[in-house]
């Protein structure tokens, strides 16, 4: 188990960002726990240490957000989520984590762009309007999801390269973002403990830590909770970005390092 400062001045804010991202305040800030982790040790370990955590936060997030969510677009996400982990587990000794990053970056900076776009096209700088559920794209988007989450725990942009055109109310779509991250989290506990990603001293390390995990959920919670619309999809399509560059700058450098 960890116990040097340098440890702990990374881990520290780490788990304070995944937190409030967990509490709604957007995926970037989820995307950057286990890199700043993985500047101090291994980032398989780092991602062991993190997944307990995170669904710690997740049953704080489902207490907070427990009347918003939207049941059919899990109803919708949900089984490709559940193929595209499996796809994970099975090809887990043969995928690049690097490749999938870059890829998923690229994915998410073309959808920003789409955005930007409709935006200009409108002239008025009018949101587009809300777009129907799709059973084929909700599950192509989701089977992506759930195996970047499960590589990489970066499951975010593809699922609201789907969910955010739906245009649903900022409580409702992080209500759902939450029923649907923690549905996912606890299913990757099987294969992580199967490829023996789980040990006695990385347990140890994520149970000093938990104590930070409900501080930083119910923070961001309490940010979104006061958030309105005009700000909300902005902001996420901002939290997007940000995510985007940083997947394709850890995918870069892992190819090429």
């Amino acid at each position: 188990m960890p116990t040097d400062l340098l440890f702990y001045a990374a881990a520290v804010p780490a788990v304070i960002l995944v937190g409030l991202s967990k509490g709604g305040l957007g995926g970037a800030f989820a995307l950057m726990g286990v890199p700043i982790m993985a500047l101090v040790m291994p980032p398989v370990q780092a991602a062991a240490i993190m997944l307990p955590i995170m669904i710690v936060m997740d049953m704080f997030s489902l207490w907070v957000w427990r009347k918003h969510w939207d049941p059919a677009t899990l109803w919708v996400m949900l089984p490709g989520a559940v193929i595209g982990v499996g796809i994970g587990w099975l090809t887990a000794s043969m995928v690049s984590a690097g490749l999938i990053r870059l890829v998923v970056g690229i994915i998410a900076i073309l959808f920003v762009c789409r955005f930007a776009y409709d935006r200009y096209r409108t002239h008025k700088g009018n949101l587009a309007p809300p777009q129907p559920q799709n059973r084929v794209k909700g599950t192509f988007w989701a089977t992506i999801s759930g195996f970047t989450s499960f590589v990489t725990h970066a499951g975010g942009p593809p699922f609201q390269v789907y969910t955010l055109p739906l245009r649903l109310d900022p409580k409702t779509y992080t209500g759902t973002s939450t029923r649907y991250f923690a549905i996912v989290n606890a299913i990757k506990l099987v294969p992580y403990f199967a490829l023996g990603q789980f040990d006695a001293s990385n347990l140890k390390t994520s149970a000093l830590l938990l104590p930070l995990a409900p501080l930083a959920t119910l923070s961001g919670a309490w940010v979104i909770k006061r958030m309105h619309p005009e700000i909300f999809y902005p902001l996420m399509y901002l939290m997007i970005t940000v995510t985007s560059i940083k997947l394709v700058a850890d995918g870069i450098n892992a190819l090429m390092g």
